[in-house]
């Protein structure tokens, strides 16, 4: 029986910019993950990047993508590496511009045969490229070759110093293939395109409208249910929507605080993920440094909320073992990736005391691959 191997990656802020604390990070971190144990052994780093702040994987395990977020670049970068089964290592196999500044995000499509990514956009909307989305399709190699599709968001929103245009900083393709939704926070809007899973066209279709000044920063569909749910930087809430996905429309059920009104003011939230049955939801809350647990009802929204200590300063971003019996929560301005037991009957999470120091990190991504 061929065994599989469980990788962790860790991206980080390698380069200075305004509004990240540190760069301490020396690129992408690698370290093999024992499930059993919840156990992280440093293999080495991938150098050679600037700024790879978010990772996502191709679910087959065979290659990773890493965003390059420079605030000076009216384009940042997405970059492809080919991950070597047996030890981890990445090796580069090509790039592409992302036809915007300061890129967020990035995400495959279902098929697996397109990366989309999301311009967070720091430049001026008369600079070009501007654009807020844009889709790669993938080769078979696991490159990407030149942009399929993009569009931009127009408008604004109430905050003065952080809506003063387009942001966007999520964009996910629908349980079904058939819809890309992007989460803007600039424009208090999830703004959804239909996908043409052959040559990955995008055509816009609708908006979802949030409050005025909630700022929705990510979004996770549920695995089973008609479900979405949304996490909005600006007013620290969590968003729980149904999902039409005939349509590709959203209903706003219900929005729940992540933290004590106490907190408001400082608060800034950032990831959100269900857990994989679907049964609760994490919110990751920086300012207050905690991780806001919500169980999912029967009526799809996110209620009774909890409270964990992140472990660390500025959560940044965290991710499930493949497993699901471990939370991995990257710590930003303290330089460490927070481990946690994840008790499936109730939600909780218990600090293992397995912290994993690397540098400024900002992106945590998990691969199990057939060794």
């Amino acid at each position: 029986m061929t065994q599989a191997n469980t990788f962790l990656y860790v991206g980080g802020c390698n380069r200075p910019t305004p509004y990240f604390a540190s760069a301490n990070a020396r690129g992408i971190s690698i370290f093999a993950f024992d499930q059993a144990s919840a156990t992280a052994t440093p293999l080495g780093a991938q150098g050679g990047i600037e700024n790879p702040t978010f990772l996502t994987a191709a679910p087959d395990g065979g290659t990773l993508y890493a965003t390059s977020e420079v605030a000076e670049w009216n384009e940042g970068l997405i970059s492809a590496y080919a991950i070597d089964a047996a030890t981890g290592a990445l090796s580069y196999v090509n790039r592409q511009s992302t036809l915007g500044s300061i890129t967020a995000y990035a995400s495959l499509d279902r098929s697996a045969r397109f990366v989309a990514i999301a311009n967070y956009m720091g430049t001026p909307e008369s600079e070009r490229p501007n654009q807020s989305v844009a889709i790669f399709p993938r080769r078979a190699d696991g490159g990407l070759d030149p942009v399929a599709a993009s569009a931009a968001h127009p408008g604004r929103g109430p905050d003065v110093g952080r809506q003063d245009r387009s942001h966007a900083h999520c964009v996910q393709a629908t349980p079904d293939n058939r819809h890309i939704v992007v989460s803007d926070l600039g424009i208090d809007r999830l703004v959804c395109y239909r996908f043409d899973a052959a040559t990955g066209a995008i055509e816009k279709s609708g908006e979802t409208a949030l409050p005025p000044g909630s700022g929705p920063r990510h979004f996770a569909f549920h695995p089973t249910k008609p479900f979405a749910y949304g996490i909005n930087e600006l007013s620290s809430t969590v968003a729980s929507f149904s999902f039409d996905a005939e349509n590709g429309t959203f209903l706003l059920l219900d929005i729940a605080t992540t933290v004590p009104d106490a907190v408001l003011a400082i608060n800034h939230c950032s990831e959100i993920k269900l857990s994989p049955d679907g049964r609760f939801l994490y919110a990751a809350n920086r300012g207050e440094d905690s991780l806001a647990i919500f169980t999912i009802g029967a009526d799809g929204t996110a209620q009774d909320r909890r409270t964990v200590e992140g472990g660390g300063k500025t959560p940044r971003h965290f991710a499930f073992s493949p497993d699901g019996r471990t939370l991995a929560l990257a710590n930003q301005d303290s330089d460490i990736v927070t481990l946690f037991g994840v008790d499936a009957e109730d939600g909780s999470l218990t600090h293992l005391g397995r912290d994993i120091a690397v540098g400024t990190p900002t992106a945590i991504c998990f691969v199990t691959i057939a060794g």
